[in-house]
């Protein structure tokens, strides 16, 4: 999976739309994340209304490449009916991830924009996508074309490997 090592944040994007195919793709792609005792705590918003996308970039000072992004996928959390609550931020990581990947395969760029745990972020974000109260806003995930050809680092460091399979 070539994926894992060709990940890295996008952040300026061409001003090409992602199809209604890519974007079911990526949804696809975050709901088959792990999740604890399978609860499958994630709803997903997706913006393509660029006003609504420059609203969201302002929801955090990380954020102003929103109002420029093509489209953004909101990853929120239910906050009511979960087996394990104690984990539902684990199983959001995963499906950002997997969303992440995803673009990667579909030979789109993304960045994920962090927005919980901060709760003046997470309140900022459900009020421009008028979010119920069940629902929390997780993060930001900006995806589209990207406007240069993206370069992932190695970040592989054998010093932080410990244990018996290291030679």
């Amino acid at each position: 999976m070539n994926e894992i090592f060709e990940r890295t944040s996008v952040r300026q994007f061409l001003d090409k739309e992602v199809t209604h195919e890519q974007a079911v793709q990526l949804m696809k792609a975050g709901m088959q994340a792990p999740s604890a005792c399978n609860q499958q705590p994630w709803e997903f918003y997706l913006v393509k209304n660029k006003e609504i996308l420059k609203q969201l970039s302002q929801c955090s000072p990380y954020a102003k490449m929103a109002a420029d992004a093509p489209f953004a996928i909101v990853p929120c959390f239910r906050t009511e009916g979960m087996t394990a609550p104690a984990y539902v931020k684990i199983d959001m990581s995963n499906a950002c991830e997997n969303i992440l990947l995803e673009a990667v395969s579909l030979k789109l760029g993304a960045v994920w924009l962090g927005i919980c745990p901060d709760s003046q972020r997470v309140k900022a974000v459900g009020k421009v996508l008028n979010l119920p109260e069940s629902l929390k806003a997780f993060a930001i995930i900006l995806v589209g074309y990207p406007k240069e050809e993206p370069h992932a680092k190695n970040r592989y460091d054998e010093s932080r490997i410990h244990g018996e399979y290291l030679k």
